[in-house]
């Protein structure tokens, strides 16, 4: 039972399922705003456009009331929260990719040759203007340090 618990510790601790608990409180308070907006400022908009409150709608199907007004807003809730969550996933997806590429951009794509000092590809093995074999660099520090010792 303890190992269980340990277990169970160990995997409520972990980054993501704590990243997961802030992502849903901060839904539900995200939640409650978009119904705010719909039920405060857009559903009356729309009321005064069409001349009908939302909340009226409703039709009574053997004595129960379908609230279909209510549908309709909870519709445009939804829609107005993926929108939302589209718009902030594209942002952050932009705003990683823009960080990699400056990654990328700055990583070296060529080095100097250690016997004739002319420009080459990063990835070669053999100088293309002296013919020297070149070494890797890890390597090359191995040789060294074998000779140090």
């Amino acid at each position: 039972m303890k190992k269980f618990l340990a277990e169970f510790k160990e995997f409520a601790m972990k980054g993501n399922v704590l990243d997961m608990a802030i992502g849903i409180i901060v839904g539900a308070a995200f939640t409650s705003i978009v119904n705010s907006l719909v039920d405060d400022i857009i559903s009356p908009v729309i009321g005064l456009l069409v001349r009908v409150n939302f909340n009226d709608l409703a039709v009574s199907v053997f004595g129960v009331d379908l609230k279909y007004g209510s549908f309709i807003m909870a519709i445009i809730n939804f829609v107005i929260v993926a929108f939302a969550l589209f718009v902030l996933v594209k942002t952050l997806n932009t705003a990683r990719n823009l960080g990699k590429k400056a990654e990328m951009e700055e990583a070296p794509t060529t080095k100097e040759c250690p016997y004739c000092k002319s420009e080459i590809s990063i990835d070669a093995t053999r100088c293309p203007h002296c013919t020297s074999i070149l070494e890797d660099e890890a390597a090359a520090d191995d040789k060294i340090e074998s000779v140090k010792a």
